[in-house]
């Protein structure tokens, strides 16, 4: 028997990016499905050395030098195949057994066995669907739109009510007791005898790419049945943080597509395969892991994001959005309807409605920036300083210089900053990967405009003039406005009596503002009429607006997808909108 058991080859080549390896040696371009270079092992000048992520294996058209990527590494680093294997387990983080013993070999043997009642487990899980008592299982998928097509394309099954069946069943077929405890198919508690983990509840079984299955999922099928879900635990072929729900049946149609789906839940993959999107793996509610990312890498370099709308979906999403970016990886979202998932988006919506949702899906980056922007009044210094500090740190995580400076443009746009020297030190920040900014740059010390400070003095001294006015201001007129606080907290109590304005107005400000206020009303006279102040700040407004229109408009132009193309003519009637705004005024 050889050093290291083949379940932990496996592993290792599951787990190894090849084309992050070469390049380690070589400089690769990618050229159509593959990546190509020139050959490390013989001299030449016309790149023939090609190297196939899907595949997994290196050729040269040269020198006919080929083979997998411990191959590679053998030839390139002079090892043999025990240490190349060493080599790449320490670089991915794959565990490996100690040097050939019999306790290796009894090892080995365990794996191959573990592989096999979980087989043999799958087989008879089938069986009890199948079988008349397996009805309320069968009923659970009706109620869930699952088909019998689908049921049988993903193998699942039920598992009996009682407490020993599927262990007696086992045990015949020569597993012993203390093997199904390590399975993780039977349990003991409390010096009570062996029973069945998973007892009255539906089967999913859960599988390695290659199809082998190492573990199951479990659903309830009462409404007092807790949890709701009950999986297997890690085991000797067993590591969640290693594995994705589908892979096996998905991988060929990831490698055609040129993009995965990853979803939440295992309905929420079953509704996708069987309205047709078959490029679909799900993490299955747990935080998406290093390991994971890699494993998808051999796949695609595309992933949509489809989980739930609600904070805890949302926040896996940012949180795997943020891994898979610092990996190179382009990264969309589908974002759904709130109280939606994929699977009740389906059986609503239909099959057709989803695709839309995938094909209209959202750059991680916008998504992201949307969303923490939407937490937070970025008229505010502080909430300012927190989002371009929160949003840096995602920067940094970026490998792409250029993706780099692209991202901190569009987080200056949204942090609705508008001095060009602030949007420079951003954008260096960005690109340097620095994680905060010189805070005296950034928030309450924007220059205050002319008409802001007359609309200001008008609050101190003429309160009526000043409410008249303010009360025309929408909050985009407001939107980046260093007085924004004073004069929305102003524009609230315009239906006030104009005498006890400014004295509920410096109560509810902060004393900052409030003193600010005082200093700007004790000038002699006003920078302007506060009618004419009022009118300035709604043009520059509406300069803001068609500026950021402008903005998207030539955002969708460089994407140059059928959407944004389409995007593109309700975006030029927005600016006409404006346009035509600004003349009236």
């Amino acid at each position: 028997m050889g050093l290291f058991p083949q379940s932990v080859i496996d592993d290792i080549k599951a787990h190894a990016d090849i084309v992050q390896v070469v390049q380690d040696y070589v400089p690769l371009r990618q050229a159509g499905t593959s990546f190509r270079g020139l050959c490390p092992f013989h001299s030449e000048k016309t790149p023939s050395f090609h190297v196939h992520r899907d595949k997994g294996f290196f050729h040269c058209f040269g020198c006919g030098t080929g083979g997998d990527v411990l191959k590679f590494v053998e030839l390139q680093e002079k090892l043999g195949f025990q240490e190349a294997v060493r080599h790449l387990a320490q670089r991915f983080g794959v565990q490996i057994p100690e040097p050939t013993t019999e306790r290796d070999d009894k090892a080995d043997a365990e794996r191959e066995t573990l592989l096999s009642v979980h087989e043999v487990a799958a087989e008879y899980f089938r069986a009890c669907l199948a079988d008349p008592s397996g009805r309320i299982a069968r009923d659970h998928l009706a109620a869930r739109a699952i088909t019998a097509e689908t049921a049988e394309r993903l193998g699942l099954g039920f598992a009996p009510a009682g407490r020993g069946h599927l262990l007696e069943h086992l045990k015949a077929k020569g597993y012993s007791p203390e093997l199904l405890v390590r399975s993780g198919l039977a349990t003991a508690r409390d010096n009570r005898p062996l029973m069945d983990r998973f007892r009255h509840r539906l089967i999913i079984p859960i599988a390695r790419d290659s199809g082998s299955i190492v573990a199951f999922g479990a659903r309830a099928l009462q409404d007092d049945q807790q949890p709701k879900y009950l999986n297997s635990p890690e085991t000797a072929i067993y590591t969640k943080g290693r594995t994705l729900y589908g892979l096996q049946l998905s991988k060929r149609a990831i490698r055609e597509a040129g993009y995965v789906v990853l979803v939440e839940g295992y309905f929420d993959l079953a509704q996708a395969m069987q309205a047709g999107v078959t490029p679909v793996v799900a993490c299955c509610g747990t935080a998406l892991t290093d390991a994971q990312v890699r494993l998808l890498k051999r796949f695609t370099s595309k992933v949509i994001l489809s989980f739930d709308p609600d904070p805890a979906g949302a926040g896996a999403a940012a949180r795997s959005g943020e891994l898979l970016i610092a990996d190179a990886m382009q990264v969309n979202v589908a974002v759904l309807a709130e109280g939606e998932d994929p699977d009740t988006y389906i059986r609503r919506r239909g099959p057709n409605g989803y695709k839309e949702k995938l094909r209209t899906s959202q750059p991680y980056l916008e998504y992201l920036l949307d969303r923490e922007a939407a937490q937070r009044d970025l008229t505010r210094g502080d909430h300012q300083r927190e989002f371009l500090t929160k949003m840096l740190k995602v920067a940094a995580r970026i490998p792409d210089a250029a993706t780099r400076d692209r991202f901190a443009d569009r987080l200056a746009h949204t942090a609705r900053i508008l001095e060009d020297v602030v949007r420079t030190e951003i954008r260096k920040a960005a690109v340097a990967r620095r994680t905060t900014l010189d805070e005296r740059r950034v928030g309450p010390r924007r220059r205050v405009k002319t008409a802001e400070k007359g609309l200001v003095w008008a609050l101190a001294r003429d309160s009526a003039s000043a409410l008249e006015a303010i009360a025309t201001l929408t909050d985009a007129d407001l939107q980046g406005l260093a007085t924004a606080p004073i004069l929305a907290t102003a524009r609230a109590l315009s239906d006030w009596p104009a005498d006890t304005v400014l004295e509920t107005l410096r109560e509810r400000l902060s004393s900052e503002e409030s003193d600010w206020m005082a200093r700007v009303g004790a000038l002699e006279r006003p920078p302007a009429s506060a009618a004419n102040c009022g009118r300035e700040i709604k043009r520059l407004g509406y300069e803001r607006q068609r500026a950021a229109v402008q903005d998207e408009i030539d955002r969708c132009q460089k994407v140059g997808t059928p959407s944004a193309l389409a995007e593109i003519d309700l975006l030029w009637q927005k600016k006409r909108d404006l346009l035509t705004r600004l003349e009236s005024l």
